[in-house]
């Protein structure tokens, strides 16, 4: 069995990693919550796109996407799966558009990836600087007083002849502005007839491990980021119905809208 990090490039297999994923739902959802609370503009920002998948159902819901990652093979794959939108390679914490747009979207917790207090801070600042008049801000995120270190995501896919198990779960040591977010990949290849058996048992297993940093945030530090630019609205992590959030559940949807 071989072991390599993660993330030198993810791309390849992240549309396999997130199979399980409804794109389609999350992204109709937030399109139900900037009509109740936006501007009823149709330009889009995806940060953190990855391979472009949200975008894909936001151009078929009408908008005028554009995709913003800091991974080029991913935007590679987001450019052909979304020929119709522009897409840029760029920090999120530190990002410029030549356009203002109406509405910024940040999916799969990929709020976290600021890494640190300060770059959220820098995050927060560019996004209410690229919104429109009214404009929405819309994310999911964790408050890493509710991480449990004990749980985590599991699922798996066959592809290309290779049976893949994919897990993720947070980790929070209880003090400090960053948490990890634990992922592995294991690849196991399906016997083949034609496979000499010392073929097989060399290419049998790989396995891909990473322990990425990412912020730290309790959803009260996280309203109060936000409060400077933005009515905060905060919902139930749920894409299925629009609920307002029960002030204890530790996943939520934020909605901001720029003042």
């Amino acid at each position: 069995m071989t072991s390599n990090a993660l993330y030198t490039d993810l791309s390849g297999y992240y549309d396999l990693m997130c199979a399980d994923i409804n794109y389609q739902q999350q992204s109709a959802s937030i399109h139900r919550l900037h009509q109740f609370l936006g501007n009823n503009g149709k330009h889009h920002l995806d940060l953190a796109c990855g391979t472009g998948p949200h975008v894909r159902h936001f151009i078929d819901l009408g908008y005028q996407c554009s995709g913003l990652d800091i991974n080029q093979p991913m935007l590679d794959l987001a450019m052909r799966r979304c020929p119709e939108a522009h897409f840029n390679l760029q920090d999120m914490t530190a990002f410029y558009l030549e356009q203002p747009v109406d509405l910024i979207t940040c999916f799969l917790y990929s709020i976290h990836y600021s890494a640190g207090i300060e770059r959220l801070k820098a995050c927060i600042a560019s996004v209410h600087k690229a919104l429109n008049e009214g404009g929405v801000f819309c994310f999911n995120s964790v408050d890493k007083h509710c991480i449990d270190n004990r749980l985590s995501v599991k699922h798996t896919a066959e592809f290309e002849g290779s049976h893949f198990t994919f897990e993720s779960g947070w980790h929070y040591s209880g003090e400090g502005e960053q948490q990890s977010l634990n992922l592995s990949i294991a690849k196991r290849a399906q016997p083949s007839a034609s496979m000499g058996e010392t073929a097989m048992h060399a290419s049998a297993s790989e396995l891909w491990q990473d322990a990425h940093t990412m912020v730290a945030v309790s959803f009260a530090e996280l309203r109060e980021l936000l409060a400077p630019y933005f009515e905060v609205h905060i919902f139930e992590h749920d894409y299925e119905r629009i609920v307002p959030w029960d002030g204890e559940s530790g996943n939520a949807i934020f909605v901001c809208v720029k003042i």
